[in-house]
Order: structure tokens, then C-alpha cells, then sequence
């Protein structure tokens, strides 16, 4: 008796399952990429300037937040079957982006 894990999908069937997973996480890596670039692009004006500070810090955590969801999704043995390895990417370079800038930002 087969239990359907040793047969592959032809790829015109799975176009859809890119589209409705790779959509959503697209747009959070979007999300995320606007927010890394606020905190590297319009950081705070100088040393007086303490919303400047709290404004970076605060786009620094949600874009980190935003990263640990999309490697959290990206996990996933559905998502990773579907979309490939290559999807790690882009929250890993942005979360390293953020994470340099929170660091320098002193």
C-alpha cells in the first residue's frame, strides 16, 4: 500500500503552491527590506537627536522580527520542498544588515 510520500508532483502542478507560499513571504521580505533600509538611510541626526535613536532601534527590531519570522516560515519542510534553500537568503542578509546597524549605531 502506497502512502503518497514516494510520488513526485509534476511541476505544472505545484506553480500554485510557489505563488501561494512564495507571495506572502515575499511581501514579509519587502516589508522587512523597507525597514532596514529607514534604519540605515535615516538614522538619528546627531548625538541630541533621542528620537532618531529610539526610531532606528524600534525599525531594527521589527525588521529582526521580521527575519526570525521568514526563517521560521522558510523552515518549514513544505516551504523548503516547494521554494528551495535559496529563500534563507534574503532574512539572513537583512537581519545581518540590522543587526550591524543596531550595533554601530552607539
Amino acid at each position: 500500500m502506497a502512502d503518497g510520500r514516494d510520488t513526485t508532483v509534476p511541476a505544472g502542478n505545484r506553480r500554485w503552491a510557489r505563488w501561494a507560499i512564495g507571495l506572502p513571504l515575499a511581501l514579509v521580505h519587502a516589508v522587512n527590506a523597507v525597514l532596514v533600509y529607514a534604519a540605515v538611510a535615516h538614522g538619528p541626526q546627531a548625538a541630541w537627536d533621542h528620537q532618531g535613536y529610539e526610531g532606528t532601534a524600534a525599525a531594527v527590531f521589527l525588521s529582526l522580527c521580521l527575519s526570525l519570522l521568514g526563517v521560521a516560515v522558510t523552515l518549514l519542510p513544505p516551504v523548503r520542498r516547494t521554494l528551495g534553500p535559496w529563500w534563507f537568503a534574503p532574512p539572513l542578509a537583512l537581519a545581518a544588515i540590522s543587526w550591524i546597524r543596531i550595533e554601530t549605531l552607539g
